[in-house]
């Protein structure tokens, strides 16, 4: 009877090991190549193997229906290709509404569209120099970071003509007290409190990102820009956020970051039908607003690298009821 279990047991272990597809070999190494990847482990790369073969496998399905019709959108491969969509959104998405409640209420104002006001069929606040490189938050939650100081650096060239890169490795350490968690998550509102209750935030150069929580290490003589305060769009008011864009300039905007469509978007106008406009777990920046056909949509900053998306940007649609 021992013998018999023993043998199961081994039976069962090995039942568990993946079956890898050979010919995607080379597309593994040149995966693992191009991103730096490196794992501690054998059962750690086998596991990411899978995963990754899992995500491809979603990725051509996905392109081939595009290719129908079905889609208006493509997915690609990229760094994000051997993490599981859990693991995803706990890491790249910190875009925290919970924290909302803890924002002044005299703080809190609703931009006024402006009466008849004429805005362009089309906007794009890069052409004009608005708005600084892709950035990468790395392997931490800090998307609002970078969403508050794409919105800032805008409203700074707009007064000073100058382009200056702010820090978001500024707001991570130190907007703690405002409600926001560094790396695990906060709010652009509270981002904003923060820089005019301290009187600046430091420029990009003074105070470079490290991707993860440290100690403030403000210094006020290298402040780069400076608020006065903020203004809020109505949720799901999409005429007043055209105009808030056609006629302020970059948008710090929240969405829904969540499906898998996301992780993996490549190009064209992403319509994603499970997309939600009140669950929002990712800050992001509108830059500008276009059409591609009949189909609008809406120019997005993201904060992903440029290996991501459209070199680092993608097509939302809008107007989608």
């Amino acid at each position: 009877m021992k013998v018999i279990i023993a043998l199961c047991v081994l039976f069962v272990g090995a039942y568990c090991v993946p079956v890898f597809d050979d010919q995607l070999n080379n597309e593994w190494t040149l995966f693992k190549r191009i991103h730096g990847k490196q794992y501690n482990s054998v059962e750690e790369e086998t596991n990411r193997r899978a995963v990754w073969e899992a995500n491809l496998a979603k990725i051509r399905k996905h392109n081939l229906e595009a290719d129908l019709g079905i889609h208006t959108y493509t997915l690609g491969m990229n760094r994000f290709g051997d993490m599981t969509h859990d693991e995803f959104k706990k890491q790249m998405n910190g875009f925290k509404m919970t924290a909302a409640n803890q924002i002044d209420e005299f703080d809190r104002h609703t931009f006024l569209v402006p009466s008849n006001v004429a805005v362009p069929a089309a906007v794009d606040w890069r052409k004009k120099g608005y708005v600084t490189e892709i950035k990468d938050q790395g392997q931490c939650g800090s998307c609002w970071a970078f969403s508050a100081t794409g919105s800032l650096e805008g409203q700074h060239f707009a007064k000073t003509k100058k382009l200056v890169s702010l820090s978001e490795q500024n707001l991570v350490d130190c907007s703690d007290k405002f409600g926001n968690m560094g790396c695990d998550g906060g709010l652009m509102d509270q981002a904003f409190q923060y820089i005019k209750a301290n009187k600046g935030i430091d420029t990009e150069d003074s105070y470079p990102y490290e991707a993860r929580d440290g100690k403030c290490r403000f210094k006020k003589e290298n402040i780069g820009a400076t608020d006065t305060g903020f203004v809020d769009i109505q949720s799901m008011n999409e005429t007043a956020l055209q105009v808030a864009i056609a006629t302020v300039g970059p948008i710090s905007v929240g969405i829904d970051a969540s499906q898998d469509s996301f992780q993996f978007y490549s190009s064209g106008v992403y319509n994603e039908p499970d997309c939600s406009s009140t669950e929002l777990d990712h800050g992001v920046l509108a830059v500008g607003y276009d059409k591609a056909g009949k189909q609008e949509y809406y120019i997005v900053k993201n904060s992903w690298g440029t290996s991501w998306g459209q070199e680092g940007y993608i097509w939302m649609s809008r107007d989608k009821k």
